[in-house]
């Protein structure tokens, strides 16, 4: 069965790697094109065209996904199915192409969280499961008939990051089991449920991410959870920006008003929000490396 696989981060990798150590026909690999990375801004690939090069795989880098070239070039490849994780909205004519369908894998247990950062809003709502699911691409983003799902609990203290490093493994496997289905034609597909109410995921914007002390503790704790390490929760302090990494909750009475600050200097800053202290443990100056509050005010002071 020839496969064509679309994808551009790390969060890709594993899944083409999975299917190419399988001995699977990857017969094109899409991938975006290169781009200014790191602080250096040098013209890079994207994690998947790298591990493509490694293993000598047939690389597109179209800039429109409709251009007719482009087109022609992916129709002529002759592929069964094509497999999307991790890239960008297709167009129905790129989609409906393959005779086997194009399948994608998605970080959430849909029909919730369907959007951008399915991660990352699990962990900011606080969620104890997620999960993952392959499903067949429709018209309509992450609508598309189900083919199968995968549980994972949510740690009580795990990060966006960590959850995704572990989906990045675990959805490799996924993805695996779903495209041996579509060879042996052993499956079954099911409409996603309608619900009143959808969990968004939307795109997680710089501008989103300051920390609200007007929120209790929990809240926050879960906010820069599901934020870190990025794009990183942060707040300001005595005119300066802070990166926020982790946080601890701290009960108590009489609390002073939302957004008060208390520090002795040395060992903690705290700050008032509803219904407790927030302690800012782990943090990082504009500039600087990320720290322990020890290590940081030893060079700052508020």
């Amino acid at each position: 069965m020839k496969i064509i696989f679309m994808g551009t981060p790390h969060f890709a990798v594993p899944s083409l790697k999975i299917l190419v150590e399988n001995g699977f026909d990857v017969v094109g690999v899409i991938t975006a094109v290169d781009k200014e990375r790191g602080r250096g801004k040098k013209i890079q690939p994207s994690p998947v065209k790298q591990y493509a090069l490694e293993q000598g795989l047939n690389i597109l880098q179209p800039k429109n996904l409709k251009n007719e070239d482009f087109q022609a070039e992916l129709k002529a490849l002759n592929a069964d199915i094509q497999v999307v994780v991790a890239f960008r909205m297709l167009p129905a004519s790129v989609f409906e192409m393959p005779p086997k369908g194009t399948i994608n894998l998605h970080s959430s247990l849909l029909p919730d969280y369907r959007g951008a950062a399915p991660i990352n809003w699990a962990v900011i709502n606080g969620e104890k499961e997620s999960g993952l699911t392959t499903f067949f691409i429709e018209q309509k983003i992450d609508t598309g008939e189900i083919l199968f799902q995968h549980k994972m609990e949510i740690g009580e203290e795990e990060t966006a990051g960590a959850l995704h490093d572990r989906m990045m493994e675990e959805g490799a496997e996924l993805v695996l089991k779903t495209v041996r289905a579509l060879e042996s034609g052993d499956y079954t597909t099911s409409p996603q449920p309608k619900l009143e109410q959808y969990k968004a995921a939307p795109k997680i914007f710089k501008d989103d991410c300051e920390i609200n002390f007007l929120n209790n503790g929990e809240s926050i704790r879960n906010f820069v959870r599901g934020l870190c390490p990025y794009p990183a929760a942060y707040t300001i302090l005595k005119e300066h920006r802070f990166k926020v990494f982790k946080t601890e909750i701290e009960y108590a009475e009489n609390l002073p008003a939302p957004g008060t600050i208390e520090t002795d200097e040395k060992t903690f800053i705290k700050v008032a929000c509803n219904n407790s202290w927030v302690h800012l443990t782990d943090l990082q100056l504009a500039g600087k490396k990320r720290m322990k509050i020890d290590e940081l005010l030893r060079g700052f002071k508020l």
